[in-house]
């Protein structure tokens, strides 16, 4: 059978359908559908394989992105319907009625994967924005949230405004009666919106920072930044999810100035037994010109020393009246010189070691000082390794730290009494 005799069937089997008008209407109905189904297929392979083209292109790497989010099949599925739209009016013995309906469908078909070609670009857009330099200090997370809830709020309006058949104008006009509703349903969108604009405004909040919120157990690193929701990996591998507008409505500590300054604070004190403060003798002042981060100090304080003695005339004879070294100025001024000759102890930034008010635990002698580093583990073995030297030192200087008793304490300075006592003999008695 050749091509025109199978034309001129094809056509002798359409007349025949005149006499069957609603037989006619569906089987065009089902070639319509079926012709828009092939297309869009043919239209999906067609933009993909376009894109995995272009996406080997070393400066579209973007395009990538695109298709990793799935926006080109997301655009390719808006195919079939757009189809039909166009081809409803070419339906022999199509109502008016049904011809609006059918359009009305076909159209919000359209409107809907229209909002998810969007809602997958705005994806898209973030995935790119993520591998800029911003998006360490930057997070856009929550702005794109926000857009893609306005644009299916916008995209549900038009869809059910086409279902309808009425003006979405009209619908929008009835969102001004259900505003209280809508403040009350969205009032901790609305506030973590607010929240999210200020905590990024204003550089309060980005993500790799630590972070210390006790009131909700947070304490560490911010993972991610959200409309609604922060997320904080503490040290334990925990996640705490924090609403927004609660970093806003409460405090919390952020540790990026620490980490930005090169620099992490000591400040932990000694506690000086105050039993052992005493006067330097002179051979002992004699010992310790010898040790090389004391003799600039003990010759310069020798010195002040000696000129203000000899200024009081013949009252400094007297002991009371004269000053003197001790063994805690001495020990501090060691302690202060030890730091600053610390290679891993921030020189340009505050170092001292001052003495507290006296407690009843002894006399707190805090050493204050910035350590080079702000990684935890080395400030750690840092500050641990100088307060192990300056606890083993102290007995060179006369010097003990207060330790409560403890119960070995006890044994030992009881045990002798309570030994003797039970090796007392008893009275002999009397005999009669």
């Amino acid at each position: 059978m050749d091509i025109k005799q199978l034309w001129l069937n094809i056509q002798d089997f359409w007349g025949a359908l005149d006499q069957h008008p609603l037989l006619h209407t569906g089987l065009a109905l089902v070639l319509l559908l079926t012709i828009a189904l092939v297309l869009g297929r043919v239209a999906r392979y067609l933009i993909l394989h376009g894109a995995k083209l272009l996406g080997r292109q070393p400066a579209l790497h973007w395009v990538s992105d695109l298709r990793h989010n799935k926006v080109f099949h997301r655009l390719a599925q808006m195919t079939p319907s757009l189809l039909i739209q166009f081809g409803l009016p070419l339906v022999p013995g199509l109502s008016k009625t049904s011809l609006v309906f059918l359009g009305n469908v076909a159209t919000a078909f359209t409107v809907l994967f229209l909002m998810l070609t969007l809602s997958a670009l705005l994806n898209a857009l973030l995935d790119v924005y993520a591998r800029t330099e911003h998006a360490r200090t930057r997070s856009i997370k929550g702005y794109v949230q926000l857009t893609k809830m306005v644009l299916y709020v916008f995209s549900a309006i038009i869809i059910v405004a086409t279902l309808i058949d009425r003006s979405p104008l009209l619908l929008l006009s009835g969102l001004g009666a259900m505003s209280a509703v809508i403040l009350l349903v969205y009032k901790d969108t609305l506030l973590s919106f607010v929240a999210s604009v200020q905590l990024t405004s204003n550089d309060m909040l980005r993500v790799g920072d630590w972070i210390e919120m006790p009131q909700v157990g947070a304490d560490g690193d911010v993972v991610d930044i959200t409309l609604h929701t922060v997320k904080v990996q503490n040290f334990d591998k925990t996640i705490v999810s924090i609403p927004t507008w609660r970093l806003m409505s409460e405090s919390f500590k952020n540790w990026r100035g620490m980490q930005q300054s090169g620099g992490r604070r000591i400040k932990r004190s000694l506690f000086i037994d105050a039993s052992g403060v005493r006067f330097l003798h002179d051979e002992e002042e004699q010992r310790l010109t010898h040790v090389r981060l004391l003799t600039d100090y003990i010759s310069r304080k020798q010195a002040e020393l000696k000129a203000w003695n000899e200024a009081q005339g013949n009252v400094a004879a007297m002991s009371a009246n004269r000053r003197r070294m001790t063994n805690l100025g001495t020990f501090r001024a060691y302690a202060l010189a030890y730091l600053k000759s610390h290679p891993e102890i921030q020189p340009n930034m505050t170092c001292m070691v001052r003495q507290l008010q006296t407690t009843a635990q002894g006399i707190p002698l805090e050493i204050y000082c910035f350590t080079r580093t702000t990684a935890w583990a080395d400030y750690e073995r840092i500050q641990g390794d100088i307060f192990d030297y300056l606890l083993a030192v102290m007995p060179e200087f006369g010097l003990n730290l207060y330790q409560q008793p403890s119960g070995m304490d006890l044994r030992s300075g009881l045990g002798p009494a309570v030994l003797g006592a039970s090796h007392i003999p008893e009275p002999q008695k009397k005999v009669i």
